[in-house]
């Protein structure tokens, strides 16, 4: 009975994992185009926020190739967006060390109203 009962939900498991790997896969996707885009404009994004599923279990075997490729997206995503964020904020010392100080404006002071 219990192989039956293996038999029976062992395909349920493999597809909701696999569900599971592919929303993460989807937002992996979407930070990695973000990436790329940089100032190219508007990005479309995922009006859908990822939750993380309950109840899985272990990752099936067929898949742990596929989880392990999307570790290292998210990895390298992780260390990309840090570094765009470090470029980002150097930038913007830069434009503001270039920006022009107005001139010191003369103020004056009614004494007689």
């Amino acid at each position: 009975m219990h192989a039956g009962l293996h038999a029976v939900t062992a395909p349920a498991w493999d597809a909701a994992w696999s569900h599971a790997l592919t929303e993460l896969e989807l937002d992996v996707a979407e930070a990695e185009a973000l990436l790329r885009a940089d100032h190219a404009g508007p990005v479309e994004l995922r009006s859908q926020q990822w939750v993380p599923p309950t109840g899985l279990g272990p990752l099936p075997a067929p898949l742990v190739e596929r989880a392990q490729a999307l570790l290292d997206r998210q990895l390298d995503v992780a260390r990309r967006t840090a570094a765009a964020a470090l470029l980002s904020r150097r930038h913007l010392v830069a434009v503001d060390a270039m920006r022009e100080r107005p001139p010191a404006v003369p103020v004056y002071l009614d004494t007689q109203g």
